[in-house]
């Protein structure tokens, strides 16, 4: 069985490794699919949509209306830190890619119950552009 929840947020970011606009400052209004699969419980739930929303949102609530940026980019860095603006400060180019899989392992580190077999995100740029992964989890 398998269960879906879409999740959105504000952020902006930019590759500092571009050769085209996307070095540049930007945004997205990003959206992504958390989907689980497993065994419904015994209330025949794989999770409770609530439960899920539990473990997402805090995660998109940091990235919210924020700056993500490398943490190699230290000229953005010093910048966004004189604006005195929001940013989270991640290990990796922040690509459609990185962020999906960022946000997986931020999920597959959540106390998930035993029933859950597999995690896919789907992280969405754009209306037309998404980077995607599953994972499976071993118990």
């Amino acid at each position: 069985m398998k269960i879906a929840k879409e999740f959105t947020w504000e952020m902006g970011h930019r590759l500092s490794f571009h050769a085209g606009k996307c070095k540049n400052l930007h945004g997205h209004s990003y959206k992504c699919w958390v989907e689980l699969s497993g065994s419904p419980n015994s209330n025949g739930m794989v999770l409770d949509y609530y439960e899920l929303k539990k473990i997402v949102e805090p995660i998109l609530d940091e990235l919210d209306h924020s700056f993500m940026v490398y943490k190699n980019d230290k000229e953005l860095i010093n910048v966004l830190e004189k604006l005195n603006s929001r940013f989270a400060v991640v290990d990796f180019e922040t690509t459609a890619e990185n962020i999906c899989l960022y946000l997986l392992n931020k999920i597959k580190s959540a106390n998930l119950p035993d029933n859950i077999q597999s995690i896919k995100m789907r992280v969405l740029e754009t209306e037309n552009s998404y980077a995607e992964q599953e994972i499976e989890l071993s118990k």
